[in-house]
């Protein structure tokens, strides 16, 4: 199974596209995720569409808006009014800030432990 992150961007506009991504792959939906970090003494958060892997070629995608959102905000409560209106949960947990690693990519490897490690996505097969 690949699994990979795809960021949409910061979340500002591009979280219209996240929701969007939401509703019409309601029935892929495996987890709802909001990534809290704290970056120059505020808080900020990455919102996580995790789907369920695809049945041919076994891609899972998870659709990331990177820590572009203040926390809380808006954006926050429209995020979680979509989780509610799909009757998802939205699993909130602090995360080492992407500042933190050389490359966007070691971030999302980070990531993808973290989740593995709490079950909320399956271990490659």
């Amino acid at each position: 199974m690949i699994q990979r992150f795809i960021e949409l961007g910061e979340g500002y506009s591009d979280l219209y596209e996240l929701l969007e991504i939401m509703e019409t792959n309601k029935e892929r939906i495996s987890q709802l995720l909001c990534l809290k970090v704290k970056k120059e003494d505020k808080m900020y958060a990455s919102l996580v569409a995790v789907l369920h892997p695809a049945s041919e070629g076994k891609f899972q995608p998870l659709y990331i808006c990177r820590e572009g959102v203040p926390y809380p905000s808006k954006r926050i409560d429209l995020f979680e009014a979509k989780a509610e209106q799909l009757n998802k949960e939205v699993i909130t947990f602090d995360v080492k800030p992407s500042t933190d690693f050389a490359e966007t990519e070691l971030f999302f490897h980070y990531l993808t432990g973290i989740l593995r490690l709490n079950y909320l996505i399956p271990p490659l097969s």
